[in-house]
């Protein structure tokens, strides 16, 4: 049986592809998340931040050419802890998003998982 680490959070899931956007909520049911809202945009995404509460969140970094980091500003403005998506690892990133958890393309179900636990114990 699947650890149930998200039961009862709010979680935000910002990916311009379809599938894996599919793929990550599939993921976060199974590890008990009752509560997942999705973006494809940055503008998306941050209508969602200034409408709902999240708990945490996961970001991909390129949205179809435009980087997510405004998200990532907006999530720790107010305190959400949230991890990058890349296939590039760190070098996707700029310096000051470092300390942020990867979550390394292509990922499988655990690493979604133990990068969602390391979230949760920030």
């Amino acid at each position: 049986m699947p650890d149930k680490l998200l039961a009862g959070q709010r979680v935000l899931v910002v990916e311009d592809e379809m599938m894996i956007m599919m793929l990550i909520e599939d993921m976060l049911a199974d590890l008990g998340c009752t509560s997942i809202m999705s973006a494809a945009t940055v503008s998306q995404a941050l209508a969602l931040i200034d409408a709902e509460e999240f708990d945490v969140a996961t970001l991909d970094v390129n949205l179809n050419g435009t980087k997510s980091y405004p998200i990532a500003d907006a999530l720790g403005a107010r305190g959400v802890p949230y991890m990058f998506a890349t296939g590039q690892g760190t070098e996707g990133v700029p310096e000051r998003y470092h300390e942020r958890p990867i979550l390394r393309k292509p990922f499988n179900y655990q690493d979604v998982s133990d990068r969602f636990k390391r979230l949760l114990a920030c």
